[in-house]
């Protein structure tokens, strides 16, 4: 379960409910397009609305690529990498790379196609030598310049191991179900094949087979996963402002950056393992609402760690912060610490208490002290985190979205600045048509 509190963001209910009217239009209208399959609106009822189909093909092949495979390398690029990211961090152990093959039980996830590095495409292909893997590439076109070129590289050495035929069956695509480069050639060769929704922007599949493969493969439920961002989806489907903690957090952080100059958002957690779902929340909020020079810019911290390098900043640079924090009620894990006879590091104040209970003292000092020093602070408390946890903060976060990026007046849908870059990298390149 999920809660939102804004008590620490100097907002009255009565500021939020002048938007009551906005939300209303907003909800309806994104509704009334979420079952339009030329729109980009068909992750709001993803959780009841999905393909079963593909869903347990998903299951059964990543139950193939656990038994044959110590390996997975995803081959993907922001939306189709992130959200895979973020679930399976969050949801393994930190320290899955240095496990045993018996003790990690599932096969280890790796990533390629994010960057252009080619210190970091060497580096993988040695860890890789010896070891048994699949490739899992992600993309709608199939032309996107880094997976493309990750693909064209780890194809090749998966080829020269295993054969052309055995390659053909450790390679698996998750591309448009009609058109585009990867679809033509999965195809040919006849690898198995998983959809991208047309309906679905990147950024938005997480819970599609985007994401859901890779983190079948590291052994995460995703039934669960799916269950809980089915919960989120039925416990925000309310027009209604005052009932719709969703909304409230969408409408509180439109009402910061347009009353009182707060055009940074800081994603603070206190779990090192929700560092990559800050990445996913990052490219989500910013590059849905960074158009038209309009936006908040979305940016993230994880405390403690980084109380000891940004926290004098936030507390007194320049004023334009604000800070969304997570909350997790319940660790999977505790250790209490324990006496020591000499004391020298002065501790023995803190026998019998909890990692836990100190993590959660930090976070209440670090509030106090950053809302008085003028960083309002929203908080969203999750129960614990697992499966329906993370599945409910993936949709709501989805929807929150959605809902600030028409406040705010722009298309969150879509990404037209992304393409400038391109267009002179490949001028660059002398590509054919540049």
């Amino acid at each position: 379960m999920i809660k939102v509190e804004l008590g620490n963001t100097g907002i009255e209910k009565e500021q939020i409910m002048e938007y009551k009217d906005t939300i209303d239009k907003i909800h309806n209208d994104l509704h009334s397009r979420a079952e339009d399959e030329s729109d980009f609106v068909g992750w709001l009822n993803l959780p009841t609305n999905y393909d079963r189909i593909e869903f347990s093909k998903i299951k059964k092949a990543a139950q193939k690529i656990q038994k044959e495979s110590d390996i997975l390398i995803v081959i993907g690029i922001g939306g189709s990498y992130l959200g895979a990211r973020a679930v399976i961090e969050a949801l393994t152990s930190s320290f899955s790379s240095i496990q045993s093959d018996e003790k990690r039980k599932y096969p280890q996830i790796v990533y390629a196609g994010n960057n252009l590095s080619p210190n970091y495409i060497s580096e993988l292909m040695e860890a890789i030598e010896g070891r048994d893997f699949s490739i899992n590439v992600i993309s709608k076109s199939g032309t996107t310049t880094e997976p493309a070129i990750a693909f064209r590289i780890f194809r090749e050495i998966l080829e020269n191991k295993y054969g052309i035929d055995e390659a053909r069956s450790r390679i698996y695509v998750t591309t448009d179900k009609e058109k585009g480069a990867l679809r033509v050639l999965s195809d040919m060769e006849g690898y198995e094949r998983f959809v991208v929704p047309d309906n679905v922007g990147g950024r938005y599949s997480v819970l599609t087979a985007v994401g859901l493969l890779p983190i079948a493969v590291a052994g995460i439920d995703i039934d669960k996963l799916m269950e809980g961002a089915r919960i989120a989806q039925e416990k925000y489907n309310d027009s209604n402002l005052k009932y719709n903690e969703c909304y409230q957090y969408a409408v509180s952080r439109n009402i910061l950056y347009s009353q009182k100059d707060k055009g940074i958002e800081l994603l603070v957690n206190y779990e090192p393992k929700m560092h990559y779902f800050t990445e996913w929340w990052k490219q989500l909020f910013g590059e849905s609402e960074g158009k038209e020079e309009k936006g908040i810019f979305p940016a993230g911290v994880d405390y403690t760690t980084d109380l000891h390098s940004m926290g004098q900043y936030v507390q007194q640079g320049v004023r334009t912060l604000m800070e969304t924090v997570i909350n997790i009620k319940e660790p999977k894990f505790n250790i209490n610490i324990n006496s020591d006879d000499d004391n020298l590091d002065g501790l023995n104040y803190l026998v019998g208490k909890s990692l836990d209970y100190v993590n959660k003292k930090a976070m209440e000092g670090t509030l106090e002290a950053h809302v008085t020093g003028d960083v309002p602070n929203t908080i969203i408390t999750m129960d614990k985190l697992d499966e329906e946890n993370i599945g409910q903060l993936i949709y709501f976060f989805e929807l929150a979205c959605a809902i600030s990026g028409n406040i705010l007046g722009v298309n969150p849908f879509n990404q037209p600045g992304v393409e400038e870059y391109k267009r002179n990298m490949f001028k660059l390149l002398e590509k054919p048509g540049y």
